[in-house]
């Protein structure tokens, strides 16, 4: 008979004067391998590894994005972005599209940053929807993909007035992508 398996525990006791993106980066690896840790205003949000699936769709989505890309872009799946100047809010869309390619380091600013998308989940939808959305549209990046795979759906916003507005919508599982560069996004799959 096996042993019970030992409950995961994510054990940390915040530094003095609160979390900053330098501390979320001293953190051990073991701890950081075991979900995606992000930062907004200090706080520090741990969620658990994307389904298989999930994971599946981010990289045909990489993929059919990277084949659109001229070499003045970088599609990176899963990259550290740091929004803002104050050292307190870390973000990790599932894909983010650079316009510094071949950058290196651990992380992006929302400067390098020309378009991030997310992949809505079950466990997600609500954070993907109002409050990321929120902060990349407070961070001024140009453009956010919003992922609905249960619908096989897809909107692309733009940054207009410091808000996001709807600027292309699939249609039949299929999104044809004009700026920041032409690309197709299939979601059937």
């Amino acid at each position: 008979m096996a042993a019970p398996a030992e409950p995961f525990q994510f054990t940390v006791v915040t530094p003095p004067g609160g979390w900053t993106v330098d501390h979320v980066f001293e953190l051990p690896a073991e701890q950081l391998a075991r979900g995606t840790v992000e930062l907004v205003d200090g706080v520090i949000i741990v969620s658990p590894l994307a389904r298989l699936e999930h994971q599946r769709l981010v990289g045909r989505l990489w993929g059919q994005l990277s084949s659109g890309a001229s070499p003045r872009w970088e599609v990176l799946p899963g990259a550290n972005l740091v929004l803002g100047n104050r050292n307190n809010r870390l973000l990790i869309p599932d894909l983010v599209v650079s316009n510094a390619p071949g950058l290196e380091g651990v992380s992006l600013t929302e400067k390098e940053a020309v378009l991030v998308a997310e992949i809505e989940s079950p466990s997600t939808r609500l954070q993907d929807r109002i409050f990321k959305k929120a902060l990349y549209a407070e961070a001024f990046i140009p453009y956010y993909l919003l992922v609905d795979p249960e619908q096989q759906s897809a909107t692309v916003f733009r940054l207009v007035g410091g808000e996001y507005a709807p600027h292309a919508k699939s249609a039949a599982g299929v999104l044809t992508l004009v700026e920041p560069f032409e690309a197709e996004v299939d979601l059937r799959g």
